[in-house]
């Protein structure tokens, strides 16, 4: 659905993406995540066909964003960090304006606004100027501009960004909605824990290049090499200076209390009973040794191991 070889884009102050390639599959939702600066805005904005790379090729549903930028705009929607609205028109006007200004014939704007409307929660709030809404409605309202051609392919770089957690929440359930009506999305962010939720896949850049194996099948990690690496340890009594007895039992300690620790195992099957013999004969009151889901942050340490900027978590 999106294919990107080689790219390179350079700014005057130096060059912001080296010889990037990755292909996103038809109907995933991609977390593009790295640090501030790390190239993804302009990653987004060269996949809109709105910037030309100095070098490499990039497709979007199989039209060359260079040989055919008119058709990339047709069947794709884009939201960028800082988006911008007529705030002097209503919910209506800026949605039929959208519409008409993507191509939609007059004949079918009323209804592809009512749809976009309808899809995003501002059925109710049409007459509504879109000045007078909330950050949150503000947002919905920007998605459903980026949404009312009906694009194949949508990217929204930093959606969440000052949005409150219910806010977050909505836009969350509306990017589900999306990819389950056959949308492949790509959503850029630094804040991790807010893509656990929808994204199928992951692609980390940092510095302008891909880190990693590149784009990483989320499924396909938590059920593979990553799956039961990270253990928690729950104890019914507590152990002072917890870190140090497991470190003294040849455990590898990611964190602890004085009741609970993450411990990392190796990969071999036996790990675990091994680890957890180690633990009883020890003395210690286990109250539980589970295994821990694979979280995306697991995915970007591993592709990232050397980071020296932390990814921020949601305020």
């Amino acid at each position: 659905m999106i294919d990107v070889e080689d790219l390179v884009f350079d700014y005057p102050s130096g060059r912001a993406l080296h010889g990037v390639s990755f292909v996103v599959r038809p109907g995933a939702v991609m977390a593009l995540v790295g640090p501030n600066g790390a190239g993804k805005s302009t990653l987004m904005r060269c996949i809109a066909a709105l910037e030309a790379p100095g070098a490499g090729r990039i497709s979007v549903v199989g039209l060359d964003t260079r040989r055919d930028p008119r058709g990339v705009h047709a069947a794709l929607g884009y939201l960028p960090d800082a988006f911008g609205l007529y705030d002097a028109l209503s919910v209506r006007q800026c949605l039929l304006y959208a519409a008409r200004s993507r191509g939609v014939d007059a004949i079918d704007a009323e209804a592809a606004m009512a749809t976009a409307a309808a899809e995003v929660g501002l059925g109710d709030r049409l007459n509504r100027r879109a000045g007078e809404l909330s950050r949150g409605l503000r947002q919905r309202l920007a998605i459903a501009q980026a949404v009312v051609h009906r694009p194949r392919v949508l990217l929204l770089d930093e959606p969440a960004a000052g949005l409150d957690p219910a806010a977050r929440d909505a836009l969350a359930a509306l990017i589900r909605r999306f990819a389950a009506g056959g949308m492949t999305l790509m959503v850029s962010s630094h804040l991790l824990s807010e893509l656990e939720d929808y994204c199928t896949e992951m692609l980390v850049l940092e510095d302008g290049r891909v880190r990693g194996e590149g784009v990483v099948r989320l499924a396909d990690v938590q059920a593979g090499d990553l799956q039961g690496r990270r253990v928690l340890l729950e104890l019914a009594v507590p152990v002072s200076s917890l870190a140090a007895v497991l470190a003294a039992l040849g455990l590898d300690v990611e964190q602890a209390g004085d009741m609970q620790a993450v411990v990392r195992l190796p990969e071999d099957a036996g790990a675990e009973a091994q680890a957890l013999g180690k633990l009883v004969n020890a003395g210690l009151a286990v109250r539980s040794f589970s295994p821990q889901p694979t979280t995306m942050e697991d995915v970007y340490a591993a592709a990232v191991p050397d980071a020296s900027t932390t990814l921020a978590a949601p305020p």
